[in-house]
């Protein structure tokens, strides 16, 4: 192929193609517990997080209720995924290799999500959220200043960790935030100066996003053994959380997030009629199994 301009647009109208078709074909698994957020500036502060109402008879005038704020802030980062070309590899004829390779950025694109939002769990033992305790904590406080208690959600153990979300609400466990969604993009002009230095053309996906913690309440971690005792348990203690005003928050744990090697122990507690002592398995089908590699 002549190295030309009009050549050279049709070959990234090729490629930018290869790449929106690879955006589609991959939905990232973690944005299901993910409450979207778009953002406008280069951090966002979710001072309304942890903050809780509730509804009471009307009888004279209204009451205001306090919400108390938190300084969570996510700030976004710029994350990039880029290829070059040589310009005797489309002088060769051999620009078309490249296009899987557009295609994967822009599958590499679709899953990045999850490498951040999986990341981000996994970090919750040790990393903080809105309430200055860390996101997996057995002392979460609860309640009005001045009449706060605490709550859990970690049951502690040695083992390897699996997870109970609700994701039945539109504010979710996690939050992805997107301030420059992902996008394909090219130096492509023969007479720039990177041609010029390099004899390259260069092709690269690019984002500007971030994760941070969402609602603790609607989370809970485990790294006791995965059996039918401890999850249901674990499933008892996430809905008998409260809110601020004392009254149940309703959750309703709907997956259980298991690493790849606890899949079968998953199933056998969410799928199988019977236990393994021949008793009816009473939490069958009470939550939906999501296996997730990046928890490996």
């Amino acid at each position: 192929m002549q190295v030309t301009t009009h050549n050279l647009r049709t070959l990234n109208v090729g490629y930018s193609a290869a790449f929106a078709e690879g955006l589609g074909a991959a939905p990232a698994m973690g944005l299901q517990f993910a409450t979207p957020v778009p953002s406008t500036t280069a951090e966002e502060e979710y001072a309304w997080l942890g903050s809780t109402t509730s509804f009471r008879e009307w009888l004279g005038s209204r009451q205001y209720q306090s919400l108390e704020e938190h300084g969570y802030t996510i700030k976004n980062k710029e994350f990039e995924n880029s290829f070059k070309v040589k310009r005797t590899a489309i002088e060769d004829d051999q620009h078309g290799v490249y296009a899987p390779v557009s295609r994967q950025l822009g599958q590499d694109a679709a899953l990045h999500p999850d490498e951040l939002l999986f990341g981000l769990l996994q970090s919750g033992f040790d990393t903080k959220c809105f309430d200055g305790q860390y996101f997996f904590d057995t002392d979460h406080p609860v309640g009005l200043a001045g009449n706060q208690s605490s709550f859990s959600n970690y049951d502690g153990g040695s083992g390897t960790a699996w997870y109970l979300l609700d994701t039945s609400r539109y504010i979710k466990p996690l939050v992805f935030q997107k301030r420059r969604d992902y996008a394909f993009n090219a130096i492509t002009n023969i007479n720039s100066e990177r041609v010029f230095e390099m004899n390259e053309f260069v092709w690269g996906a690019d984002a500007r996003v971030n994760v941070g913690f969402g609602l603790w309440q609607l989370a809970r971690a485990s790294r006791q053994t995965l059996d039918v005792s401890n999850y249901a348990a674990s499933r008892a203690a996430m809905m008998n959380v409260r809110s601020d005003a004392g009254k149940p928050l309703v959750v309703r744990p709907s997956v259980l997030l298991v690493p790849p090697s606890l899949e079968r122990q998953a199933l056998d507690i969410l799928t199988a009629e019977r236990l393994a002592n021949g008793q009816s398995n009473t939490m069958r089908d009470t939550a939906k199994v999501v296996v997730c590699p990046w928890l490996s």
